[in-house]
């Protein structure tokens, strides 16, 4: 792998964790279109590593209070919200422990990937439309444990390559009633343990020989790629809805169907 392939995947990876259009598609689609081998376990690993202390940095100050609150003050809305967010956690780490070798086995391929893509594409659709002119970042710690735990519930659809870890949990989040920018917060907060359950769980499995320079200029690319994401989606859902990404999805799912069955 040479550095620009590194830099590349960081950058991709960075825009598929955080926006709603899947980054283990497109860790699997940008090797296969470009005719070259999937980049291997401690690669992904390292860029999964590097969007969690991106997620981690920009959303410090919410880590902090629910952890203070949640271990000085578990019954205090911050405090319940830590809770929260770790029940909610369950079903997926279940999920990505149990099912995903199955998972990447039977999906992690150009046909169904295309289908997730299209499919979930048009659930956030609808949900993004029937949100309707809800707006502003209301005080999530004050939404109730069913909201949290059953957008967590839809969080183990995203062991799907195509799914999208961030696209199914805020579209669950917009469908149960909230905001655009309360359900992105609410994303990134639950990301946040599964990737670092991911990470450290492969971690175990790297060894000296995987560290090389374009695993780090991929962590480098990744790590600031995440935060300047998280960032631009934040400010950029203020005022716009999902389309954009909706769009985007249908047209790349469209175009790997057509490169599929063309080279059947």
């Amino acid at each position: 792998m040479t550095i620009f392939d590194a830099v590349l995947l960081g950058i991709v990876q960075a825009l598929g964790e955080f926006l709603p259009i899947s980054s283990s598609a497109h860790l699997v689609l940008v090797p296969y279109l470009r005719g070259q081998a999937y980049q291997g376990l401690a690669f992904d690993v390292m860029l999964h590593a590097a969007t969690l202390l991106a997620v981690l940095i920009y959303f410090a100050n919410d880590w902090y209070t629910l952890l203070k609150k949640g271990l000085t003050a578990p019954k205090s809305t911050q405090g319940r919200m830590l809770w929260y967010l770790a029940a909610a956690t369950i079903p997926a780490a279940l999920a990505g422990f149990f099912l995903n070798d199955w998972a990447e086995n039977t999906f992690r391929s150009p046909l169904p990937i295309a289908i997730c893509l299209i499919v979930f594409a048009y659930l956030l659709w609808i949900a993004d439309r029937q949100s309707g002119t809800r707006n502003g970042d209301p005080d999530i710690y004050t939404v109730p444990f069913i909201t949290v735990f059953l957008i967590g519930v839809a969080q183990t659809l995203a062991i799907m390559p195509g799914v999208s870890r961030s696209g199914v949990t805020i579209t669950a989040a917009l469908f149960l009633g909230l905001s655009r920018s309360a359900a992105a917060r609410i994303s990134f907060l639950l990301s946040t343990p599964i990737i670092a359950g991911a990470a450290l769980l492969e971690c175990t499995k790297l060894t000296a020989a995987d560290l090389t320079a374009p695993l780090l200029w991929g962590f480098v690319s990744a790590f600031i790629g995440g935060l300047l994401v998280i960032g631009g989606l934040m400010k950029y859902i203020k005022s716009h809805s999902f389309d954009v990404f909706v769009y985007y999805r249908w047209i790349l799912g469209a175009l790997i169907l057509v490169l599929y069955f063309w080279k059947q």
